[in-house]
């Protein structure tokens, strides 16, 4: 089988799958990362939302072969790195805000929320509702409003 290199969580990795197995499949089965949660395999639920180059993407549908040795995922496992602390100022929003109930959807949530503030801040403004509505994470749980709430808290914090 073909090699495949590409950054995660900060580290070179090269692994030796087919070049249409997804992404995800990749950062949970052959990586042991389970951060990035499979919900749907189908880019609706956006469990496993991580970053690509800092964008947000849905690993399950990105086949490893579109991935170059450039290329930086960043999944929850990361996130706080990212930051230089224990926790991403949104992680700690989540928790200040007592998002989490399931807690299945919130990595995807997550990174969802920082790659939304990090884009509204490079746009030199304030993230509104609007946007708060663009997010299309799937919580079965239905905690939208302590998420909404959580995100404007992280994004007070980010730098």
């Amino acid at each position: 089988m073909p090699e495949h290199t590409f950054r995660v969580n900060g580290e070179q990795v090269t692994v030796d799958v087919a070049g249409d197995v997804r992404l995800l499949w990749v950062l949970r089965d052959i990586l042991g990362i389970t951060g990035p949660k499979y919900g749907c395999g189908i880019d609706v639920c956006k469990a496993c939302t991580s970053h690509l180059n800092g964008e947000a993407v849905n690993p399950c549908a990105i086949p490893v072969r579109d991935l170059r040795p450039a290329d930086e995922v960043t999944t929850i496992e990361g996130l706080a790195a990212t930051a230089g602390g224990d926790l991403h100022p949104m992680q700690q929003a989540w928790l200040d805000h007592d998002v989490a109930q399931c807690g299945y959807c919130q990595p995807g949530q997550i990174m969802a929320a920082v790659a939304l503030v990090r884009r509204v801040a490079a746009e030199g403004r304030a993230i509104t509702d609007a946007d708060l509505d663009g997010l299309r994470n799937i919580c079965r749980c239905g905690t939208y409003a302590r998420i909404r709430e959580a995100i404007r808290a992280g994004a007070e914090n980010m730098t």
